[in-house]
């Protein structure tokens, strides 16, 4: 058996964990759950500062890719090799419309990149930077950009692979030149990222 079937058959349900989400979503519209690596994680919600740097990345994004959108909308996502995580990135970059008629469980096949933005919370180390990597590379998501508030760096993950996650990563301290790689293809200068820092 591999280890990613001892992993599932040992876990909470997807089907279960759907009807936990959906009720914890109806009761309180301020906290929203994710389901990676067998294990329920809490999203909270974000501060100012976290927004801005979304909001520029928007833009960014919008500037040089008019054929894409930025979503930063809690658009939940099916991850993990068979499709059995649930996650809600900061943001998903996808062509325009792609998320239509899709619930709140997303397939990545169409998702370019995949955003996280680290919180100030004791479990932003194993969410940002140990399960979702994995996660959105066994998902097939081309690149996944965590912006670390807490390195001051951002980190550009490429070249996904099912077994050994993202097989490229490039680290860059924020303020410098940023290249996303394709099918992203574009280029970004984080200097005005460094005010958003707390």
């Amino acid at each position: 058996m591999t280890v990613m079937a001892e992993r599932a058959s040992s876990q909470l349900s997807v089907d279960v964990f759907d009807r936990i989400a959906e009720f914890a979503a109806r009761e309180d519209e301020t906290v929203s759950f994710e389901f990676i690596g067998g294990r329920i994680g809490v999203k909270k919600v974000t501060n100012g500062s976290h927004g801005e740097i979304a909001m520029w990345l928007v833009f960014q994004c919008k500037l040089a890719r008019p054929d894409l959108t930025l979503y930063t909308t809690n658009q939940g996502l099916r991850v993990e090799a068979y499709r059995n995580g649930r996650a809600r990135p900061d943001a998903l970059l996808a062509p325009v419309g792609y998320f239509n008629g899709q619930g709140d469980w997303a397939r990545p096949e169409g998702v370019l990149m995949a955003v996280e933005i680290t919180s100030y919370d004791s479990d932003t180390h194993n969410r940002d930077r140990v399960e979702k990597p994995r996660a959105y590379a066994e998902a097939g998501i081309p690149v996944y950009l965590l912006i670390d508030r807490d390195n001051l760096s951002i980190l550009v993950h490429s070249d996904p692979d099912l077994e050994d996650g993202y097989r490229d990563i490039h680290v860059v301290k924020l303020g410098g030149q940023v290249a996303l790689p394709d099918p992203v293809g574009i280029d970004l200068d984080t200097e005005e990222l460094k005010q958003f820092v707390d």
